[in-house]
C-alpha cells in the first residue's frame, strides 16, 4: 500500500530532494548550512522508514520500490548540486544516474516477473561509499564558511576541488559502473525468461 507510513515517510525524502538542490546551488553560508541540516533530516527518514517497516508496518513490495528510489533520487540531487558548483564532472554524475535508477526499475520488472534481485557486496559498498563522499563534500562546505575555526576558506576550498575529490569521485564512478555490469550478468536469466515466455506466447498463437 503506498499510503503507509513508512512509504510516506520515503516519499517525503523526495520532497526534500529539490528543496536540498536549490539551497546547495545559492552556495552560500545560509543556505548551504539549511541544506546540509535537510540532508541529515533525509537521512534520518532513510532509516526510520526502514525500521518501521522491518518491525512495525512490514515490507511490502511497493515500499521495496519507493524506498530505493527515494534514496536514488535524494543522492541524485546532491550529486547534481555538485556539478553545478564545479565539484564532480557531469559524465561521472550522469554514469551513477543512469546505473542507480536502471537497476531500480530492473527491481521493479524483476517482481513484476516474480524474480528475486539480491543486492551486491559491490553494489552495498557502492551506496556506502557514494554517502561517504557526499558527507565529505558537505562537511567541508560547512568547514569553508565556519569563520570562528580559523582555518583558511582557501585552504578547504583547495581541498574541495582536489585531485584527492577528483579520484575519490572517479574510484565511486568506475565502481557503479561495475555494478551496473555485474547486475546485468547476474540477472540475465531473467531477461532470457521474458524472451522464452514471449516465444511461447508466440507459438500458442501459431496454433
Amino acid at each position: 500500500m503506498i499510503y503507509s507510513i513508512p512509504n510516506i515517510i520515503s516519499l517525503l525524502r523526495v520532497a526534500i530532494a529539490p528543496v536540498f538542490y536549490l539551497l546547495m546551488i545559492m552556495n552560500n553560508t545560509a543556505s548551504t548550512r539549511i541544506a546540509c541540516g535537510l540532508f541529515i533530516a533525509g537521512a534520518i527518514t532513510d532509516y526510520l522508514d526502514g525500521w518501521l517497516a522491518r518491525n512495525v508496518y512490514g515490507v511490502t513490495s511497493v515500499g521495496k520500490f519507493v524506498d530505493p528510489l527515494a534514496d536514488k533520487i535524494f543522492t541524485t540531487a546532491a550529486f547534481m548540486a555538485f556539478v553545478h558548483l564545479g565539484i564532480v564532472e557531469l559524465w561521472m554524475v550522469i554514469i551513477i544516474i543512469v546505473r542507480d535508477f536502471g537497476t531500480t526499475f530492473l527491481r521493479l520488472f524483476a517482481v513484476n516477473n516474480k524474480h528475486t534481485i539480491s543486492t551486491s557486496r559491490s553494489a552495498q559498498w557502492k551506496t556506502f561509499l557514494q554517502m561517504v563522499f557526499i558527507v565529505y563534500v558537505l562537511i567541508l562546505l560547512l568547514l569553508r564558511d565556519i569563520y570562528f575555526l580559523k582555518i583558511p576558506s582557501a585552504n578547504v576550498t583547495d581541498l574541495i576541488y582536489s585531485d584527492f575529490s577528483y579520484y575519490m569521485m572517479l574510484f565511486i564512478t568506475l565502481l557503479t559502473l561495475w555494478t551496473a555490469v555485474e547486475y546485468l550478468i547476474k540477472n540475465r536469466c531473467l531477461f532470457t525468461r521474458k524472451v522464452d515466455n514471449k516465444q511461447n506466447v508466440i507459438n500458442e498463437e501459431n496454433y
